[in-house]
């Protein structure tokens, strides 16, 4: 199904987009979330205008995005976001969060797709580069704060991030170790006799099995004593 997204959705889109999707995700996800609506003829009239009339705001010339860089580089956003105690943001600073912000606050339109950042997604501050016009572009300065606080010092920040990610790495090894322990029970649930998959050795016979013919026959003329007790 189309459908015309409403918010900014991560690896699908931005607001406005229209976008073809599986029915199901279309149904069950983005419609009830009011994250999308059916792309009607009217709905995608409704698109084609609004996207006139953003671009009638926009640089139309070099000289024209050369003025809006120069008053953009002057220019600090700010953003009081619902924070986690390590920084992670309870949500995203979408890029059609960002043109809004710019729109709302210079009343300067930029094409959101030409806003040169992924969603941002921890505390902190950031250059945003915009795309204004060919070859001409405007970094803007922006802070992501948690709400109700200010941003620490960017050696904590950096302290934050570094113990979000030892954190995550400590539970992929729990869950690798998890992993391993339910193998070994469901093995030992089959077959008592079976050995734990952590303690299985190849046997000398596994070896040899795995041996080309004529490696093996090397292997038992060199030792035919050992081959008769076998046999």
């Amino acid at each position: 199904m189309q459908v015309i997204l409403l918010q900014d959705v991560e690896k699908l889109g931005l607001r406005g987009d229209v976008v073809d999707v599986a029915d199901g995700y279309g149904r069950n996800f983005l419609l009830p979330r009011q994250l999308a609506q059916k792309a009607t003829r009217g709905a995608l009239a409704d698109v084609q205008r609004r996207q006139e009339l953003h671009a009638r705001h926009e640089a139309a010339s070099v000289d024209q995005a050369r003025q809006l860089a120069g008053e953009l580089g002057k220019t600090e956003l700010r953003f009081e976001v619902a924070a986690g105690p390590t920084g992670t943001l309870f949500g995203a600073v979408t890029p059609s969060q960002i043109a809004d912000r710019i729109w709302e606050t210079k009343k300067i339109r930029v094409d959101r797709r030409k806003i040169g950042s992924e969603p941002i997604k921890r505390i902190g501050r950031y250059q945003i580069p915009i795309e204004l016009f060919q070859d001409v572009t405007a970094e803007v300065r922006t802070l992501v704060v948690p709400e109700g606080g200010e941003l620490p010092p960017e050696e904590e920040l950096e302290a934050m991030e570094a113990a979000e990610r030892a954190e995550a790495e400590a539970e992929a090894e729990q869950h690798e170790e998890l992993d391993l322990d339910a193998l070994d029970a469901a093995a030992a649930a089959q077959d008592p006799e079976v050995s734990p998959a952590s303690e299985l050795e190849p046997t000398a016979e596994d070896v040899a099995a795995e041996l080309p013919e004529d490696e093996f026959d090397r292997a038992v003329d060199a030792d035919p004593a050992e081959h008769e007790e076998q046999a």
